[in-house]
């Protein structure tokens, strides 16, 4: 009888209980607003953005509403406009290009490669439409920054990264977020720190970090962000940039304040499930792992593998297959989106040319959850019941 994994893909751990008592702390005084404190108290979200600036080696730091907010507010502040183009990547979750035509810009995808990274190549072809990219760190995979970097330097690109899967990741030891000139981070549910929904914006531009705090509807309490530049720097952008209120509450940053306390503990619990699960996989017929670069380190809380050359009608047979037996797999190459999958030409709102090269690597991309309420015994059952149902189909196929 064929073994069924009975968990749940979308379950996440409790809150910590010191997020919780700090939670249950801000609920009891009533002070949620992150401008309304009594006496010498320091806000809870001012607390966590100088512990996420010390975190990740940023000289500013800005809690926000949500990832999504966090990277239309970057846009915003390196000095995008309505009608301006953005490069960004062709495999990427919606909220990225919806960031860019939030301020009313036009995104330019670029590839991606069979490693699931931006397509640098791809990148140099078109670095001369755009003066900024949107870089999405897609399902926590980061390509060769220094190279990336030099492409982007050599035509004066703005580089904004998107660090949604990759908070506590970095490439030959610098933290993901801090190469470009702004990075953007979500506390969805789903992420690396969990308060239902939030973001981080950290940037070491002092006037980047300006234009953020104003744009997030500080009103003229700026001198408030214990983690922001100099009250000299807000003398002209406090009255050039308009209240777009995005700002994140005392409530929030209290439950992620101790996550971030631990998040490197965390980070390690998540990469041991994926190497389980990776060690599963390796070496299933018709099936591809990625292969992680050395001067990568990653957090494990998604793992994606590749089924090359597979019909669409396989493709659909494996993740209801694998439904069936409880594991839940998300398929990137779907012609029409279905949940958080979808592809560059999903949206409609953006003229996008197709690109046949990243279309056979989307075709092939399955993706999966890895929360840390697996055991690693759960991790070595779904790589077994993956392994099997892939060797059902692809031999049947052949």
């Amino acid at each position: 009888m064929d073994e069924v994994f009975k968990g749940s893909f979308t379950q996440q751990e409790p809150i910590p209980e010191a997020g919780i008592e700090a939670a249950v702390t801000v609920m009891r005084h009533g002070r949620l607003h992150r401008y309304n404190t009594a006496g010498e108290e320091i806000a809870e979200t001012v607390l966590l953005e100088q512990e996420f600036a010390v975190y990740v080696g940023a000289k500013y730091c800005l809690a926000v509403a949500s990832g999504g907010y966090a990277m239309a507010t970057a846009l915003r502040a390196v000095g995008v406009k309505p009608t301006d183009r953005v490069l960004t990547n062709a495999f990427t979750l919606a909220p990225v290009p919806g960031a860019i035509a939030a301020v009313g810009a036009v995104p330019v995808f670029v590839g991606v490669t069979r490693s699931l990274v931006l397509d640098l190549e791809d990148l140099g072809a078109k670095a001369d439409q755009s003066s900024v990219l949107l870089l999405s760190h897609m399902r926590g995979h980061l390509c060769e920054m220094e190279r990336l970097m030099e492409i982007c330097d050599s035509a004066g690109i703005t580089v904004i990264e998107d660090c949604a899967h990759t908070m506590g990741a970095a490439w030959n030891g610098k933290p993901s977020g801090t190469w470009g000139k702004v990075g953007c981070y979500s506390c969805q549910t789903y992420k690396h720190m969990n308060a239902g929904e939030g973001g981080l914006f950290v940037t070491d531009d002092p006037e980047v970090a300006a234009r953020a705090i104003m744009y997030s509807g500080s009103y003229m309490l700026y001198e408030r962000h214990l983690a922001g530049p100099p009250k000299e720097t807000f003398e002209t952008i406090r009255y050039e940039t308009p209240n777009i209120s995005g700002r994140m509450d005392n409530l929030r940053a209290a439950i992620l304040r101790p996550q971030l306390a631990d998040l490197a503990t965390q980070c390690a619990r998540w990469n041991k499930r994926y190497r389980a699960l990776e060690t599963g996989l390796t070496g299933t017929a018709g099936l591809t792992t990625i292969d992680r670069p050395e001067e990568e380190t990653f957090v494990g809380s998604s793992i994606q593998f590749l089924l090359e050359g597979w019909d669409a009608a396989d493709v659909q047979d494996l993740l209801a297959r694998s439904a069936a037996r409880g594991v839940e797999l998300k398929w990137f190459g779907n012609a029409e989106p279905v949940g958080f999958t979808s592809r560059y030409d999903s949206w409609r709102y953006v003229e996008a040319p197709e690109m046949p090269e990243s279309d056979e690597v989307l075709a092939g991309i399955i993706d999966m959850r890895v929360p840390l309420t697996f055991s690693l015994e759960d991790c070595a059952l779904i790589a077994r019941i993956i392994r099997e149902e892939v060797g059902r189909i692809y031999q049947s196929a052949a």
